[in-house]
């Protein structure tokens, strides 16, 4: 799960993570009491959940409270598109008003689980204000790493040598290293999947803050945090996959014409593989998981239809914990009540797959019913077409 950057800072702050201090605003009005509250400069920035706000024009810097109403105004609705949000952009409905401040040096420091070492892995470098993956293909060695053990956190000797390693002075490696310190408390103490501070300063006077922050929850952890639950912002999220999400589904908008209603995430994946391989695009990644039921088949197939993209369906099923009767039983329910007009292609192997079959031909409906998975992909490429 995504949250905001206002809603990060607060966290961090919570674990001693030294933030600007800021206040999150919704209207112009609140946006100039804000930035009177705060004085002097302010920065307006963008709340959305994607990179590169900056380069869109979604962060500006008001020299006062009269300059920040101004800049409000023109934000608060705007569509604001970044490399990360598409070409449609994501509409801008809250502002964070923060403070400025007198910035030396820019460094970046983030956490993330490393799948080969199996641990969390705290990474810091001295290209602060890059995107971590430019300095990762271009000076690789700029990024200085060091595993968390579960646990134990940010070991003392291991951030002072990300301090050193980084060249803060003598001077702020303590706040430095207390501050990383903080950000490896709190990424374990709501288990993040990802923690990331970029750009985090040094300022003139020899402070550090979190400038900005970038903070994603696991999913499958939250509900040991009911209270971060609360974050969630589902005007960030596409309306399809939070649909999907009240069905249990496991549901990824994609930019092709062909959807995909698969079971298992493996197969899934395979799937669009070799929908790809034949020449197609999938509209969707869409796992309705072992034990999904009649009544989840047809909600998937209501959320496939949805996208107005869609010209085609693939439904590619093994039936293990989902019998193959049981898919084709919700299958046909959803196609009747939808009154389904598009081509629908069915890949069934498994338990009870002749019966299944059976209830697909005896349907009356207009299912072409494929023999393995190359197959499959290949009359639905061509249906599509």
């Amino acid at each position: 799960m995504k949250i905001h950057e206002y809603q990060a800072k607060a966290l961090l702050a919570k674990y001693n993570v030294p933030v600007p201090r800021g206040e999150v605003v919704y209207t112009v009005e609140e946006a100039e009491a804000a930035a009177k509250k705060i004085g002097g400069s302010v920065v307006v920035k963008a709340q959305i959940h994607a990179g590169g706000r900056g380069k869109g024009g979604g962060v500006k810097i008001a020299k006062n409270a009269a300059e920040a109403a101004e800049i409000a105004k023109k934000m608060i609705g705007m569509t604001l598109v970044t490399h990360q949000t598409g070409p449609e952009g994501r509409v801008v409905q809250r502002l964070l008003i923060e403070e400025t401040l007198p910035i030396e040096r820019e460094l970046y420091l983030g956490i993330v689980l490393d799948r080969a070492q199996g641990v969390p892995v705290f990474m810091a470098s001295s290209a602060g204000g890059m995107e971590i993956e430019e300095v990762a293909e271009k000076t690789p060695e700029l990024i200085l790493k060091e595993p968390l053990v579960p646990g134990f956190g940010l070991q003392p000797f291991q951030a002072r040598k990300l301090a050193f390693g980084m060249g803060v002075p003598a001077t702020s490696v303590g706040a430095a290293a207390a501050a990383m310190t903080a950000l490896a408390t709190a990424y374990e103490a709501i288990d993040g999947s990802l923690a990331e501070i970029n750009p985090f300063i040094l300022t003139k006077d020899g402070k550090v803050f979190a400038l900005d922050a970038k903070i994603n929850l696991d999913d499958n952890a939250l509900y040991r945090h009911k209270d971060l639950l609360e974050l969630r912002d589902l005007n960030e999220e596409d309306p399809l996959e939070v649909e999907a999400s009240r069905f249990g589904l496991n549901y990824i908008k994609l930019e092709g014409n062909i959807a995909c209603m698969v079971n298992g995430a493996g197969l899934a994946m395979a799937t669009m593989d070799i929908i790809k391989y034949a020449g197609g695009q999938p509209a969707n990644f869409l796992d309705v998981g072992g034990g999904a039921n009649a009544e989840q088949i047809k909600n998937a197939f209501r959320i496939l239809l949805s996208d107005a993209s869609v010209r085609a369906v693939l439904i590619n099923i093994f039936g293990g914990i989902l019998r193959c009767d049981t898919l084709a039983t919700g299958v046909v329910s959803a196609a009747r009540e939808l009154e389904i007009k598009i081509p629908v292609v069915v890949r069934m192997e498994g338990t009870n797959v002749e019966l299944g079959q059976k209830i697909l031909k005896e349907s009356g409906l207009n299912f072409t019913v494929a023999d393995g998975m190359k197959d499959a992909a290949e009359k639905v490429v061509r249906l599509a077409q």
